[in-house]
Formats: C-alpha cells, sequence, structure tokens
C-alpha cells in the first residue's frame, strides 16, 4: 500500500534545475549547505577541546551529544516561533547567535559546564531557525519542486557534514582547538549576513503568518506545547512523524557500532573508516536515483520497499560477515533511505498551514534526538549480544517500523490535515 496523507499533487516529475532555479531556495540551500559545515566543525572541535581540558572521554562524549539532544525540548516549549517571527529575522539570528557562541567558547575560557550550557542553549533555539527556513522552502518550492529539493538538502547535507568533520581535523591539527572554532564562527557569520542581505523583508501574509496578530498575544511556550499537542494528537502527521524518526534511530545506533565490530572482527586498521562511509555513499545514491529517476507515485509506492531495504541488510551482520560483505550490505541500507523522499509530500499536505514552521522544527529535533539516543540503547544490547548481534536487532526493528507502516489506512479513510485554532498561531 502507499502511505499517504492525501491524495497526490499530480505526478509531474521536477528537476534539480528547475529546483536550483528558485533564488530563495538556492540562497537558503547553499546558507544550509555552510552552516552544517560550520556545525560539523564546531561539535568536533568543542569535542576535542573538552577531552584535551579534562581527559574525560565521557565529558567529551557529552559534549558532542550537548549539540542534539536539547533540540527536542526547545522544538516543544519554542517551536510556535517559526510560524510567528519574520523568517529572515529568525534565520539572520540564529547564524548570529551560533557564530557568537562559537566566538564565546572559542576566546573565553570558561569551566566545562558554563561552555555545556553555552551550546544547550543554543540549540534549545535551533529548531525554531530551522522550522523558520524549512517553512520558507516549502512555500518556495511546490508540488514535486519540494521533494526535490529536501532531496538536494539531504544529498548536500551529507556531504557537507562530511567536508565539516575532515576539515574539523585539519583544522584542529593546523591551529588547535580554540582557534579552529573561530573558524566554525566565521562560517556562521557569513551564513547570517547572506540571508540579512539577500532574502528580503516579507510580509506577514508572505511567510504564512496572522495579519494583525502579536507576538505576546499568547505565550511562546504555551502556544508551543499546545501546536505540538495537536500536531501529535492528529494520527497522519504522528504516523508520518514517526516513520521519518524511527528508521533513522535504528540504523543510526547501528552506525554507533561499526568501531566496534571492526575491532572485535580484527579487521585492518584503518577499515572501520570505510565501512562508516559506506552508510553516506549509499544515502547519496539512493537520494539522487529516486528523486531524479522516479516520478512522485513511484517514490510513495516504494516508501515501504526502501524502508525493508534499509533495515534488511543490517540483520545479515548476525553472521558476523567479512569487510566485504559488510561493505555491501551498509551500502544497501544507506540506499533505502530514500525511503523518506515517498514521505515528503504526504507528510506537507498533511501539516495546517499556519504551523508548518513548528512541524518542521519538531521533524527535525525529533529525529536528532533519537539518532542521539539509538547508539546508547544498541550499545546497550551489544553487551549482551555482541556488536554484530545488536546491528541485527537494529535491522530487524527498521522491518518491523516498516510491516508497521503496511497496517496504515489508505488515504480518505482518515482526516489529512491536522486543524490548528487560528488563536494558535500570530505574527509581527
Amino acid at each position: 500500500m502507499t502511505p499517504t496523507a492525501g491524495p497526490a499533487q499530480g505526478n509531474h516529475r521536477a528537476t534539480y534545475r528547475e529546483v536550483l532555479a528558485e533564488p530563495r531556495f538556492r540562497l537558503l540551500f547553499s546558507t544550509r549547505a555552510v552552516s552544517i559545515t560550520a556545525d560539523a566543525l564546531r561539535i568536533t572541535t568543542f569535542s576535542v577541546l573538552v577531552y584535551s581540558s579534562t581527559g574525560s572521554a565521557l565529558l567529551s562524549a557529552v559534549a558532542f551529544g550537548t549539540g542534539f539532544l536539547p533540540q527536542l525540548f526547545g522544538s516543544l516549549l519554542l517551536g510556535s516561533l517559526a510560524d510567528r517571527l519574520p523568517p529572515r529575522a529568525l534565520i539572520t539570528g540564529g547564524y548570529a547567535v551560533t557564530c557568537a557562541a562559537a566566538l564565546l567558547l572559542a576566546l573565553v575560557r570558561m569551566p566545562i559546564a558554563a561552555s555545556l550550557a553555552v551550546v544547550a542553549l543554543v540549540s534549545l533555539a535551533t529548531p525554531v531557525f530551522h522550522g523558520a527556513s524549512s517553512r520558507l522552502v516549502a512555500q518556495s518550492l511546490k508540488g514535486d519542486a519540494y521533494v526535490l529539493g529536501r532531496s538536494l538538502n539531504n544529498i548536500a547535507g551529507a556531504g557537507a557534514q562530511l567536508f565539516g568533520l575532515a576539515l574539523g581535523g585539519a583544522a584542529v591539527a593546523a591551529l588547535g582547538p580554540r582557534r579552529a572554532l573561530a573558524v566554525s564562527a566565521l562560517l556562521y557569520l557569513g551564513c547570517a549576513l547572506a540571508v540579512r542581505i539577500r532574502l528580503p523583508r516579507l510580509r506577514p501574509t508572505e511567510y504564512g503568518g496572522t495579519p494583525g496578530g502579536a507576538v505576546g498575544e499568547r505565550g511562546a511556550v504555551r502556544a508551543s506545547l499546545q501546536g505540538a499537542g495537536l500536531l501529535l494528537r492528529g494520527r497522519t502527521v504522528r504516523r508520518l512523524l514517526l516513520a521519518q524518526w524511527l528508521p533513522p534511530e535504528f540504523v543510526a545506533g547501528a552506525e554507533g557500532l561499526i568501531v566496534a565490530y571492526a575491532g572485535e572482527r580484527h579487521f585492518a586498521p584503518g577499515w572501520y573508516a570505510v565501512l562508516m562511509g559506506c552508510l553516506p555513499v549509499g544515502m547519496l545514491v539512493g537520494d539522487l536515483l529516486v528523486g531524479r529517476l522516479l516520478r512522485p507515485r513511484g517514490r510513495e509506492r516504494l516508501v515501504v520497499p526502501l524502508t525493508v531495504l534499509s533495515g534488511l541488510p543490517l540483520i545479515g551482520f548476525a553472521a558476523q560477515p567479512g569487510v566485504g560483505v559488510s561493505s555491501c550490505l551498509l551500502l544497501l541500507a544507506g540506499f533505502g533511505y530514500a525511503y523518506g523522499l515517498g514521505l515528503q509530500r504526504p507528510f506537507l499536505d498533511a501539516l495546517p498551514p499556519e504551523g508548518r514552521g513548528q512541524a518542521f522544527g519538531l521533524l527535525g529535533s525529533g529525529s536528532m534526538t533519537l539518532q542521539g539516543v539509538g547508539p546508547v540503547c544498541l550499545g546497550s544490547v551489544a553487551a549482551g549480544l555482541g556488536t554484530g548481534g545488536a546491528i541485527a536487532v537494529a535491522g530487524g526493528a527498521v522491518t518491523l517500523t516498516a510491516g508497521w507502516m503496511l497496517t496504515w489506512h489508505r488515504a480518505g479513510r482518515e482526516p489529512s490535515r491536522t486543524t490548528v485554532p487560528a488563536s494558535t498561531t500570530a505574527s509581527s
């Protein structure tokens, strides 16, 4: 069956050239790619800085996760602001605040607890900035162009993350961790200036706000909690959120065990890096082929099979395969990640227009949080079953998620859109 939330909006297949021809998307796409590079550079460098200062592997791991875990709370408590404030001010402010935090970490020698608090506070606000940007993309790209826009963001995000990790290693080696943090701050500053200069100031009616409303009309926290509750109570939206959260969580848990698996199997030094690179390579190829070659209805029909493909190869790790087979299994699992493209249009169709910014923020923050929890849970399983068995458990969980998706009612047998009261959101 096709897990859609509403009738398909035609079967026109857009092209990447059409998507990149949209000036507003091109700006948001390019600045997002640069900011992801800066994120990877900042997070890994901060982790190195904490480890070099304390010698504690635990605190280093906490420093790495602090940039992800608080995002869900930020989305729940502040997410409504993505729909209530002008997007240019929000996105510019988001990059500026992150730039200031990176500079603070680079220039001021603070206690570790204070440094962690700075990173956590910035990550609390991250869903608001990202939600505003995602909402603007959804308004700029229509129909299949929106799906390909998401595909381009996925591809660029994976590439930017890999580049940021490599840049972080080189910058730390050449400049030291504090100056490397200053490099990330410069990248954020460039993004802030680009958005401030090139993104036009939009009227409330242009970005979906309610004309004449005021931010103070309803408390941001109260409105955010109410909006999140309405989104999660809607069965269609809740299912589509879980479908985009759960498989990546389980696969991220498996990915977190690759280094340990390579060690247990006594692979040659350096092979763990090859194995870890197979998943993102598979994701890039999957997004390119599925996004470019298939029409919208074809992608939506393949959601469940591709979900199975992202999980089934991982079950093969129960047989403790060698390097070659392990690489192929991880490439296939990464390819299956393209299942998410078939959910983008149904998810957008299911959202209330006045709550899309908060919904996109909730989608991203929930995914980041669960992908941080996944490795911890699978690490506990590995203590009893070994790393190969734990990776197989992750694959089985993804496959079970695909089976759950098969039980969904077809479109039209349930409401396709969650209704948010008009008083929930306002704009300035």
